[in-house]
């Protein structure tokens, strides 16, 4: 599982740090093999075939501290285009589906916690996958109190052009989430919360057999805490916000990549 800028990448190390191909090679591979940044570094410096592919030696392994800078440096954008490029590896079909899930803060200390006032011990992920190859289109993540509803249309919305219909269960039962995702040609299919007779007719008219795929993003969601952790490391919430994203990523690249 390898990113390589080009054929012939440039020499990754430059003037004042390394070339940014090479660090966010560097960091896929830390959470493809679930590791710290000491022990990520410590692994690949065993690992000479692997560095040669992103044009590094042992020698030229970053230190730790460089790589948590550089995950500091590195804007959200560049790790959203990563997730986009890893969606085009995949021939994706029309339909896809959202649920939302929780990944654990890692552990911190009674000290840290009351220094930074660190009390959140969860991280809302809403993951947008599509149905034919359960890659992850987009991601979003919050560590606030918000309703489903506002975010499945903040997430549906930037990717209207991709998808022919979206599946969702009842926690998405917004009729203006609806109205909204037919304005821009998506089918929604979101079942009602069944208050009223009419509720349960609606249900009734469902596609079924594409409503029934909504249970991917939760088989996703599975693979993705089983195989790259159920945790964030990072400690400040926009770190760990690009460590999701990046899990998602490495997956997408995992899944093409599986023979």
């Amino acid at each position: 599982m390898l990113l390589v800028a080009e054929a012939k990448p440039p020499p990754p190390k430059r003037v004042g740090g390394f070339a940014d191909y090479a660090v966010v090679s560097l960091h896929c591979l830390r959470i493809y093999l679930e590791k710290s940044y000491r022990d990520a570094l410590d692994l690949l410096s065993e690992m000479p075939q692997i560095l040669a592919e992103i044009g590094l030696e042992e020698g030229d392994l970053p230190h730790h501290s460089t790589l948590v800078k550089a995950f500091d440096r590195l804007e959200m954008k560049i790790w959203r285009v990563l997730l986009r490029l890893s969606t085009q590896l995949h021939d994706t079909a029309d339909h896809a589906a959202m649920d939302a899930t929780f990944f654990d803060r890692e552990t911190a200390s009674k000290h840290y916690c009351r220094r930074t006032n660190y009390r959140v011990q969860t991280l809302k992920t809403t993951a947008l996958v599509d149905t034919k190859t359960q890659a992850v289109l987009d991601v979003h993540c919050t560590t606030e109190k918000r309703h489903d509803t506002q975010i499945g249309w903040q997430l549906a919305r930037h990717n209207t052009g991709e998808i022919a219909s979206l599946a969702a269960d009842k926690g998405y039962d917004w009729q203006h989430l609806r109205e909204k995702l037919r304005e821009e040609g998506v089918r929604p299919l979101i079942k009602h919360r069944e208050f009223r007779p009419v509720d349960c007719a609606h249900n009734a008219r469902i596609d079924e057999p594409l409503y029934g795929q909504r249970a991917l993003s939760e088989t996703v969601f599975s693979t993705i805490k089983r195989t790259l952790g159920h945790a964030v490391r990072a400690r400040a919430w926009y770190r760990e916000f690009r460590e999701i994203v990046l899990m998602c990523a490495v997956y997408n690249i995992k899944r093409a990549v599986k023979p």
